[in-house]
């Protein structure tokens, strides 16, 4: 009777949850309000303790100090002004290409996602540089529109991603195997986003018109484009993304030599001033501390919820509805992909992907396949009307004409990508899970 009376109180414990994040209550504050009530019905003063241990152990996890070092790397860059440089380099790279000015965007949407993974800050900025060059070029407004926001979010897939470090460290996965998972699916999604313009372009040239490219410019000047623009920025991706892979540096050693990078070529190019080194250092700041607080409120309430039987009760749940593999995976995604909706990335996978991990090996699936398929469905919370993010962070700088309707509609080819790229991965999971086979071994 006990048992059962606790297990009810875990359900009453998620129910308010979830009413509280439908009445837009702080995410992480709620958790550990919860944990501590619910916590201190069920273990008594024990749970005070357990709340400060638990801070100090985020604090001191060293898979999480590279949270604030890859965020510094790209805040860094971000405010030095590389992206002008960068897109202006592949414009000239990519001209004789049909869509040449869509795939430049792509491919510096790309970059500066896998150099920031910050969405807002890559959508905002190519927002206000690519979006209305494409316009001025002749570019259909849904199709420019769809190129910013599909482009702006693939650093939450592309390695050194920051979401897939926190999803190691909340499945006590590798890191390094996760990023090595994750290399081909991302190459993958920003390949088909790019064959979908190009085949736009073929198809219907005058949704993507060639640019006006000054004739005069020869092989040598956009050579010397390329490698003052472009090749500094890959070098220092494929530094840190190496010294990872190859086992030369951990995580957070190689995001440290990400951010020292990002201040020499911030340096070298003269475009971090006083104040945009304190901006970065603010934003920094700002976003470690609220993904350390959610790390801290998600452990407090799941550990308070496995306490009272919750866990195992969604485990009983689903064992008892006789799910195939394909079908409980699919059941997740789909569950994932509705929480995109109202839910940032980091609450998903810090709050709700925790109560399906302890079920994959009921199911026999892999957790590194788990992980990069939640990476790509994230995609999806920022491209899925009507609370697609990305779309609402152009419209803030897109020009007055453009309407969110506008921005929807182009959104969704690109949506269409990413549901096709996770089909692929399942199907075929030797995309992502052969290379650290390679490198690492099988499991």
């Amino acid at each position: 009777m006990f048992e059962i009376s606790q297990q009810v109180l875990g359900v009453i414990m998620l129910g308010i949850f979830i009413l509280t994040l439908l009445l837009g209550f702080p995410i992480a504050f709620t958790l550990v309000a919860l944990g501590l009530a619910f916590g201190y019905m069920a273990i008594g003063d024990a749970i005070f303790s357990t709340l400060v241990l638990r801070a100090y152990g985020v604090m001191t996890n060293h898979v999480l100090i590279a949270v604030p070092l890859f965020l510094f790397m790209g805040y860094l860059i971000e405010r030095a002004g590389v992206l002008a440089r960068l897109f202006e380099a592949l414009q000239l790279a990519a001209r004789r290409l049909p869509g040449s000015l869509g795939i430049a965007s792509l491919l510096t949407c790309a970059l500066f996602a896998t150099a920031s993974g910050i969405v807002g800050a890559v959508v905002t900025l190519m927002g206000l540089l690519a979006y209305p060059q494409l316009l001025k070029n002749g570019y259909d407004k849904k199709l420019a529109a769809g190129i910013i926001c599909a482009g702006g979010t693939l650093g939450i897939l592309i390695p050194p991603s920051i979401m897939l470090i926190l999803y190691g460290a909340m499945a006590a996965e590798s890191i390094v195997r996760l990023y090595a998972a994750a290399l081909f699916p991302g190459f993958m999604l920003a390949g088909l986003y790019i064959l979908y313009v190009m085949a736009r372009a073929i198809i219907t040239p005058e949704a993507a018109p060639r640019p006006e490219i000054a004739p005069d410019i020869g092989f040598g000047s956009v050579l010397l484009k390329i490698a003052t623009s472009f090749v500094p920025l890959f070098v220092l991706i494929a530094a840190v993304l190496g010294s990872i892979l190859v086992g030369l540096a951990t995580p957070h050693e190689a995001a440290g030599l990400g951010a020292a990078g990002a201040f020499l070529l911030a340096i070298v190019y003269r475009g971090l001033t006083w104040q945009g080194f304190r901006e970065a250092m603010y934003l920094t700041i700002r976003t470690s501390a609220m993904i350390c607080w959610l790390f801290v409120g998600a452990w407090i309430f799941s550990s308070v919820f496995s306490l009272l039987g919750g866990h195992h009760l969604i485990e009983e749940f689903f064992l008892g509805l006789e799910l195939t593999p394909i079908q409980f995976l699919i059941l997740a995604q789909v569950t994932i992909f509705l929480l995109g909706w109202p839910l940032e990335w980091t609450e998903i996978i810090i709050i709700f992907v925790p109560i399906f991990l302890p079920l994959l090996p009921a199911f026999g699936i892999d957790p590194i396949l788990f992980g990069v398929l939640v990476a790509l469905n994230i995609q999806t919370s920022f491209l899925t009307p009507p609370m697609a993010m990305s779309a609402f962070y152009l419209k803030g700088v897109a020009p007055k004409h453009v309407e969110l309707m506008d921005i929807f509609k182009g959104i969704l080819p690109f949506l269409a990508c990413v549901f096709i790229s996770m089909i692929l991965f399942y199907t075929f999971p030797a995309i992502g899970l052969w290379l650290p086979d390679v490198i690492y071994g099988t499991r």
